[in-house]
C-alpha cells in the first residue's frame, strides 16, 4: 500500500500552455531531418527556455509529466528526437551508431541555431523568449547530452579524445538519472555497448547544474550501483546541488510519461517531488525567483520521506 506525501513544496500558479510539433529542420549530416516539439505557456515575456534531451529510444512526445509542468510555470520547452529513437529504428550496424551520442549534441546545437525561426513557428510566441537563459536538462542518455553542453568531456571511442562540445549559449544544466564515471566501473556489458560511457571527465562543467538521482536506480551499467548517477553531482565543480529521490528508480517515479509502460516504480508523489523541486531550480538559476528554490531547501534537508537536497 502506498502512503500518500505531500512534498511541502511551493510553486507558481500553473499558467495554459500551447505545444506544437513536428517543427522541422533540415540536418543533412544525420542522414534524418530533426523533428522538434516546443512547448510554451500562452502568457508571460521574458521566457527561458529548456533544452530537453530524452533517454534513450524516446522522443519529442515524451516526458510530458515534466514538460508539460516547467511550460506552465513559465518555460519554453524544446525537444527534439534523437537518432537512437525507437521512431526512426536505426539498424543495429547502422554506421551512425557508435557516434550516437556526438549526433544528440550536434542536434541540440542545431536547435539552438534555429531557436529563433522554432519560436517564431508558435502562434503568439514570438518576442516573449529571454534567449540569454537557457538551461539543458535531460534524462538518462539526455542527461550526458545535456551534461556535454555545459562541459562534460566524453572519450570519443572512435578518435580516442575528449573534445571541449560545451556551448556557451548553455548557462545551466539539469541532470536527470544519466551516468557516471567511466573506466573500470563499467561493467562489460557497458564497456561493450556503450562505448561512449567509457571515458567521461566532470571536472571542466563550472556552470551551475541539478543533479537527481534515484537511490533504487541499479542500472546494468556499473558495479557501483546507484551511488553511480551521482557522480555528475560528486565529480563536478561550480555551483552544484543533488536531490537523491528515496525509493526513486530509473524513471523516478515515471517522468518519462504519464501511463508510461516502461516506468518500475510508478509512484505520483515522487514524480511530483521532481516535477517541483525542478521548476523550483530552474526559477532559481534563471533569476525569475529564489523563493521556491529556498523553500525547498529547507524542506528537503531534513528527514524528507520523498526525497533530500543538498548543494555544495
Amino acid at each position: 500500500m502506498n502512503t500518500h506525501h505531500t512534498t511541502g513544496l511551493t510553486g507558481p500558479a500553473p499558467t495554459v500552455t500551447v505545444s506544437v510539433k513536428p517543427l522541422v529542420l533540415s540536418a543533412p549530416w544525420r542522414g534524418a531531418d530533426l523533428h522538434v516539439r516546443v512547448t510554451a505557456p500562452t502568457t508571460g515575456t521574458s521566457l527561458p527556455v529548456v533544452l530537453f534531451a530524452h533517454g534513450f529510444g524516446s522522443d519529442l512526445d515524451g516526458y510530458a509529466p515534466l514538460v508539460d509542468h516547467w511550460a506552465s510555470g513559465g518555460f519554453v520547452v524544446v525537444q527534439a528526437t534523437h537518432l537512437d529513437s525507437k521512431r526512426l529504428d536505426l539498424p543495429a550496424d547502422d554506421p551512425r551508431r557508435p557516434r550516437i551520442w556526438r549526433y544528440r549534441v550536434q542536434d541540440m546545437r542545431r536547435v539552438l541555431d534555429e531557436l529563433t525561426t522554432l519560436v517564431r513557428s508558435v502562434p503568439g510566441l514570438e518576442g516573449r523568449v529571454d534567449h540569454s537563459h537557457i538551461v539543458a536538462a535531460g534524462h538518462s542518455f539526455g542527461g550526458q547530452t545535456a551534461g556535454i553542453l555545459v562541459g562534460l568531456r566524453v572519450t570519443d571511442p572512435q578518435t580516442g579524445t575528449a573534445e571541449n562540445l560545451s556551448d556557451s549559449r548553455v548557462m545551466a544544466s539539469i541532470q536527470l538519472a544519466t551516468a557516471g564515471r567511466g573506466g573500470d566501473e563499467l561493467t562489460p556489458f557497458a564497456h561493450a555497448n556503450l562505448p561512449w560511457l567509457r571515458g567521461q571527465d566532470f571536472s571542466h562543467i563550472t556552470a551551475p547544474g541539478l543533479v537527481v538521482a534515484g537511490d533504487k536506480d541499479d542500472l546494468p551499467f556499473s558495479t557501483r550501483g546507484p551511488a553511480w548517477t551521482a557522480d555528475p553531482y560528486t565529480l563536478s565543480r561550480g555551483d552544484k546541488s543533488l536531490l537523491t529521490v528515496h525509493g526513486g528508480e530509473h524513471f523516478l517515479g515515471g517522468i518519462s510519461g504519464y501511463q508510461a509502460a516502461e516506468t518500475t516504480d510508478e509512484n505520483p508523489d515522487r514524480v511530483a517531488l521532481v516535477q517541483q523541486t525542478t521548476l523550483a531550480y530552474l526559477r532559481h538559476v534563471t533569476g525569475i525567483d529564489r523563493t521556491d528554490w529556498n523553500n525547498a531547501r529547507t524542506v528537503l534537508t531534513g528527514d524528507h520521506p520523498l526525497g533530500h537536497l543538498e548543494s555544495k
